[in-house]
């Protein structure tokens, strides 16, 4: 009997970590890594991931059945015992005879009550295990409608290959100009570029073709990085836009100075209330790497969002808005400083970005969920980190999604492509 209860105590044990060590599935969530490559899974990716593990998750929860099966055998068994017990400690009491007894009779009732005692605990123990087995048969039923449903998703199609578009050229304006009336991913080539790299083309139903440099959409990609990853770029490139990226500095340096038609940066802007802004610069350009891909433009084209570039008075020095402008500022990450302050403004704030002393905007910055944070939410140096567009919100006001994209000026007011407050430039054709 105290084996098969040492026994049960044990399984008790085990299965209250089993019970409190089950993992937590959200199907909606999606974090892109390496071990479903750039991208996030697609079907074939979870099928495959699915089959190296559902032999292993079988056999687990077949023995987890037997284990408990088991149990409830064993626990059946320990109540008939405990049952027996009640009935003979009674049979005892009825019994005695006070005349042969009587001596031993106090020691007797003694030993009754702790055995009395002994299977109240022992109840309370098969009560709980009781409990516990009944969470597992739950747990193990869902776990078995989750096999199911996941089983009936990879018996889906198989698309091993990212959708990429047929039609090539020197940018995706190129590429609309050439009849493309899709947005995805595209091959583009700019005239001084050694080889091809792929982009994303936002091609609208007028011709116009935006080649997006940047997006920021929900935190997945960590913008911390040092000068060779923002030199290549880094991040995912998909084919409906779903995820974050930084295209690469020396990719935004042959995109912006290939053509002798300027390009536009528009600065698209969307807060936590779902509202949205953009800023437009003309004449936008990334200088090369010999020149630590300095940003110049020659002026604020127009946009809801205001004139961040520009700088902003803070209110902290007269000379706030002179030390925040962007416009001929050279880049600067943690391990590459190239800023104006006596400090290090990229490592700072965790981010690269064009840097003075430090910024009014920073569009590369962390990324706070719920827009809000303070001094004590940066961390170590306590300064503004966040995704910052002084001119919109204020310095402790993380925006929640950015992009940065380019299209040639003449393209500018073609169609529904004209914002609000942007001035009207035409006359120069095609790109």
């Amino acid at each position: 009997m105290a084996q098969a209860l040492l026994y049960t105590t044990t399984l008790l044990l085990f299965l209250r970590s089993f019970s409190s060590a089950q993992p937590q599935y959200s199907p909606e969530s999606c974090i892109p890594n390496d071990e479903f490559g750039k991208y996030c899974p697609t079907t074939c990716g979870v099928a495959d991931y699915l089959h190296s593990y559902k032999p292993k998750v079988d056999k687990d929860l077949s023995d987890m059945e037997e284990l408990l099966e088991h149990i409830s055998n064993l626990t059946k068994g320990a109540q008939d015992r405990v049952d027996y017990m009640k009935d003979s400690a009674s049979q005892a009491q009825k019994s005695i005879s006070p005349d042969v007894y009587i001596k031993r009779a106090s020691s007797m009732l003694d030993d009754i009550i702790r055995f009395e005692k002994n299977i109240l605990a022992q109840e309370a123990q098969i009560n709980d295990l009781q409990q516990i087995l009944d969470s597992n048969d739950k747990q193990m039923l869902q776990l078995k409608e989750l096999s199911i449903q996941l089983e009936q998703k990879c018996k889906q199609s198989c698309q091993d290959t990212v959708q990429i578009q047929p039609t090539t050229g020197k940018d995706c304006q190129d590429i609309a100009n050439k009849g493309a009336r899709v947005s995805g991913l595209y091959f583009v080539k700019p005239l001084k570029a050694k080889e091809q790299f792929l982009v994303y083309c936002e091609i609208d139903s007028f011709g116009s073709g935006w080649t997006v440099l940047q997006r920021r959409r929900d935190g997945s990609v960590d913008f911390s990085k040092n000068w060779i990853q923002y030199k290549e770029g880094f991040g995912y490139l998909s084919p409906d836009d779903t995820t974050e990226f930084w295209l690469g500095n020396e990719k935004m340096h042959l995109l912006s100075t290939q053509s002798h038609i300027p390009y536009v940066l528009r600065i698209e802007l969307t807060d936590w209330d779902g509202k949205k802004k953009n800023a437009d610069y003309a004449m936008f350009k990334v200088g090369s790497e010999a020149d630590q891909y300095r940003l110049t433009y020659a002026y604020y084209l127009g946009g809801d969002a205001g004139d961040a570039f520009d700088g902003y008075d803070f209110g902290d020095d007269p000379s706030d808005k002179i030390y925040t402008s962007h416009n001929g500022m050279q880049f600067s990450t943690g391990d590459r400083d190239n800023d104006r302050y006596e400090g290090n403004c990229a490592l700072q704030d965790g981010s690269g970005w064009w840097m003075n002393r430090c910024h009014a905007a920073h569009l590369n910055g962390k990324y706070y969920k719920g827009g809000k944070y303070t001094e004590k939410d940066a961390g170590e140096y306590g300064f503004d980190n966040g995704i910052i567009w002084a001119t919109w919100h204020n310095r402790w006001y993380s925006l929640k999604e950015t992009s940065m994209k380019i299209i040639p000026i003449n393209r500018i007011g073609v169609g529904g492509g004209q914002q609000a407050g942007v001035k009207q430039f035409g006359g120069l054709g095609d790109i």
